[in-house]
């Protein structure tokens, strides 16, 4: 089936030629062949199988707070979750609280949210700048908690079908899940529980405040490495002379050295190409070799 049936199909909710790279927190980078908005099931159940079957890989877009996007056009089909898959529920069980949140949502928004009502065991992912979908396939995480240690099950679609798995089924691990690029989550159902709602909002101002003080602002993507078994990566790139480090339009950032930012305007490729540099001399000064945290898109793939 052609792409021509999804644009006909898709009117309103599909643009051709549509941003891509400026949409992420680098906001550099090319556009996506076509860029499908989805608001509610019944659009991904509509559209679906016009998106399996027009040939095209599917990437997706949540708030592009890991990502980076090649220059140029990729032969791509995005998709970003809107309307209802931002919405956030929660009901009691026993002693749980089972919250269940649209994928497109943002962390930060449901940290506050849920600290507010004195539902705890979420305040690390105020600092998490990504949605629950991206954040799940990626297992983010910060101040000693992570997806994996309250997530129980998701939805997903993927090749014009849904499915539910469990935590169990996800493979969590340091940074990553057995999802694939092409799951698209669609909720995600949390394990919580009641806790003091000041000591979780506490919590919070501490955590916003220390982001504050440690990372940069500007245009990042976050860490662009993982830490290593029992080092930190950061260490390790100012270590080998990186800090400060330019090429082009990128810059490795003197406030944490594990972040890159992005001149307005710049290329994605500088970003790229200063990521493969900074790898390079870490491995020549530590022997360590740093795997990305990025989601990488139209770029050859890092280990």
């Amino acid at each position: 089936m052609s792409l021509s049936a999804l644009l006909e199909a898709g009117r309103g909710r599909v643009e051709e030629h549509a941003a891509f790279g400026s949409r992420t927190t680098y906001r550099v980078g090319g556009t996506a062949r076509v860029l499908v908005t989805l608001a509610a099931r019944s659009d991904l159940e509509e559209l679906g199988p016009l998106i399996a079957a027009c040939g095209l890989p599917v990437a997706i877009l949540g708030n592009g707070s890991n990502l980076l996007v090649a220059d140029g056009e990729l032969a791509t089909v995005a998709l970003h979750l809107t309307g209802e898959f931002c919405d956030l529920a929660w009901r009691d069980v026993g002693d749980d609280v089972v919250v269940r949140a649209g994928a497109g949502l943002d962390l930060p928004v449901a940290a506050r949210r849920l600290a507010g009502e004195g539902i705890v065991g979420f305040e690390w992912a105020v600092g998490v700048p990504g949605t629950f979908g991206g954040a799940t396939a990626m297992n983010a995480g910060g101040h000693g908690s992570d997806m994996a240690a309250s997530v129980s099950e998701v939805t997903l679609w993927r090749a014009g079908s849904f499915d539910v798995r469990t935590s169990a089924d996800l493979g969590f691990g340091y940074r990553r899940s057995s999802l694939s690029d092409q799951d698209l989550v669609t909720d995600v159902t949390l394990h919580l529980g009641h806790g003091a709602r000041d000591v979780a909002k506490a919590q919070i101002s501490e955590i916003v405040r220390w982001r504050r003080e440690h990372q940069p602002g500007g245009a990042n993507a976050g860490s662009v490495f993982q830490n290593p078994d029992g080092g930190h990566a950061g260490q390790l790139i100012e270590a080998a002379g990186c800090k400060g480090l330019r090429l082009g339009s990128a810059v490795v950032s003197e406030k944490h050295a594990n972040f890159i930012l992005v001149d307005a305007g710049g290329s994605a490729n500088d970003v790229y190409q200063l990521l493969l540099t900074v790898r390079e001399r870490v491995l020549a000064s530590s022997g360590v070799l740093l795997k990305s945290e990025h989601r990488l898109l139209g770029f050859e793939a890092i280990a």
